[in-house]
């Protein structure tokens, strides 16, 4: 019998993704803290309405660098989460992708949320938004 990936497989798939990433965007994207939990928080399905907790993959939390300033306080480091149920969910779901394509789809799109990228960047990093 098979069995569903692992939130510590989930989270390999997503560093080697940020292995991946053009040299330029690497050091940067490294001081973001990668978390993988099976769902949302409770209070993270709250704050944005989200009833079902299979409709959120990702989450970029913390202050996109475009709009950082030095009198910021920080109140912990940025953030990426991926919801490794949701995704595992959308990948039986699609039957096209693959699991390690899918994850970088997720993660690429919460990075550019921290980097403040246009479609027309993400697009350059990442094919599927072609």
């Amino acid at each position: 019998m098979a069995r569903a990936p692992s939130q510590s497989e989930i989270e390999r798939l997503a560093r080697r993704a940020l292995a991946d990433l053009p040299l330029a965007f690497r050091p940067a994207a490294r001081e973001v803290a990668l978390r993988v939990e099976d769902f949302a928080p409770d209070w993270m399905l709250d704050e944005m309405g989200i009833t079902e907790p299979f409709e959120l993959t990702g989450l970029y939390d913390g202050i996109p660098m475009t709009q950082k300033s030095v009198l910021d306080q920080p109140q912990g480091p940025d953030t990426i989460w991926l919801f490794r149920r949701p995704i595992l969910d959308e990948w039986a779901d699609r039957g096209n992708v693959s699991l390690e394509e899918l994850v970088r789809h997720v993660l690429i799109h919460e990075l550019a949320h921290h980097f403040g990228w246009s479609d027309d960047d993400i697009a350059a990093i990442d094919r599927w938004w072609e």
